[in-house]
């Protein structure tokens, strides 16, 4: 029987072996590095004396690759998500407080009830944002988006720039019309926001180890792929560094499934293209003395007007989320805790008599530059080699550089790699 090897298992690569073990196909998983989940990671924190998570990731009712496969490890229950879709808002400068409240069904009359919309948008502010549908490869979604009012700043700019990790200057907005569009233009259940019950690594990644395991599966971490040999046709040998027995494990009739950073994608073959210019995030998790006091029990809270955009309650953490982070990623991590704390103190209404423990995580290549100029460079599952397929939140899936994208970019690479079994 042919194998499959998939380097790489971050998340696109794990689906792609999940998908693989569900296909009862034999399966070798490379890592470079002593664990699965590449930047989907949790690690418990000496400081803080709690496990965290590398980053705030949310997950949304639109998320059918997420759903699936979770549903495919037994993991469904991993997520804890909202009864009905609300995502409430502070304005730092004002002290001002609101929450979004879409409705059930594909037909939008939310926008037409004040206690459900910004506060200060009118309906035509909504219908200029269809001017999305509309957006060419080179539009940004500031270009797209003039005309849509106060949602600019309260509605538009902080989705864009959590989905998208780019300012609303900059982003692209061919990426973000996909995502209004399986969400709002789904109704309710399509925006209710899911968040992991104990973490990334717990309920995302390590559930997905044990699929791929028990269905046979192998695991190889600290295995780095250091070039790919080829007739020129097909694949004929993976190079691992310090593991030369390993690389003649590549038997004619086998496929892989690169599912790397396009920074080492372009490493090992330069002729792919791929977008290699990237923007950082940067997170802080706040240990407080008690639970997360947010409003209304919410588990996540919206910030205008700060430094702060996104906070996410996990017990008695609380943690801040900055996208498109270029300058603050530069900032000492001292410098940014007391920045991010004076955000979520005044958000919170909560001012204990000292700032709490925290722990500043920077993830200085977070996705690529969600930009026009990029798209172009996003490439396909397919190579020009017969046995190789790419996967990856950065190739061609349609959808921003999300969880979603690079599961679904995991399913469609195990797809190619099955097909390419049976044609011989």
């Amino acid at each position: 029987m042919a194998t499959v090897h998939v380097i790489g298992a971050g998340m696109a690569g794990l689906s792609c072996a999940v998908e693989l073990v569900k296909a009862r196909q034999r399966v070798v998983l490379w890592e470079a590095a002593a664990q699965a989940g590449g930047r989907c990671r949790s690690f418990h924190d000496a400081t803080l004396d709690r496990t965290i998570d590398n980053g705030n990731h949310l997950i949304l009712g639109a998320n059918p690759a997420v759903f699936g496969y979770l549903e495919t490890i037994g993991a469904r229950d991993g997520l804890v998500g909202q009864e009905r879709a609300a995502f409430p808002f502070v304005d730092l400068r004002s002290g001002e407080r609101w929450t979004v409240r879409p409705n059930a069904g594909p037909l939008p009359w939310w926008i037409m009830a004040p206690g459900r919309r910004v506060p200060g948008s009118r309906v035509r502010h909504y219908l200029a944002g269809l001017a999305l549908a509309r957006a060419r490869d080179g539009d940004t979604a500031a270009e797209r988006l003039r005309g849509t009012g106060p949602l600019l700043e309260r509605l538009w700019e902080p989705l864009i720039v959590a989905v998208l990790n780019a300012s609303v200057e900059e982003a692209s907005a061919r990426l973000l019309w996909p995502v209004l569009r399986l969400t709002f233009g789904r109704g309710e259940a399509a925006c209710r926001a899911y968040l992991t019950r104990d973490g990334l690594g717990p309920d995302l990644v390590e559930p997905g180890v044990r699929y791929v395991e028990h269905g046979g599966g192998r695991l190889l971490y600290n295995r780095r792929l250091r070039a790919i040999e080829h007739d020129g046709r097909a694949v004929t040998a993976l190079d691992f560094a310090g593991d030369s027995d390993e690389a003649a494990a590549f038997a004619p009739g086998d496929v892989a499934v690169l599912a790397v950073t396009p920074q080492v994608c372009t490493q090992l073959l330069p002729e792919i293209p791929a977008p290699l210019e990237t923007r950082p995030i940067v997170n802080a998790h706040f240990r407080l003395d008690q639970p997360v006091p947010m409003p209304g029990g919410s588990a996540i809270l919206g910030v205008v007007g700060g430094t702060a955009q996104w906070i996410f309650a996990r017990g008695d953490i609380a943690s801040v989320t900055v996208s498109a982070a270029g300058a603050l990623a530069e900032r000492p991590a001292a410098e940014i805790a007391e920045l991010l704390w004076a955000d979520v103190s005044r958000a919170l209404d909560y001012r204990p008599p000292a700032t709490p423990a925290v722990r500043i995580v920077k993830e200085k290549r977070a996705t690529f530059a969600q930009i026009p100029s990029a798209l172009p460079l996003r490439p396909p599952a397919g190579t020009r080699f017969r046995n190789l397929f790419l996967a990856g939140d950065w190739t061609a899936t349609g959808l921003p550089a999300t969880i979603e994208g690079a599961v679904r970019s995991g399913v469609t690479a195990a797809q190619h790699a099955l097909r390419a079994l049976a044609a011989g």
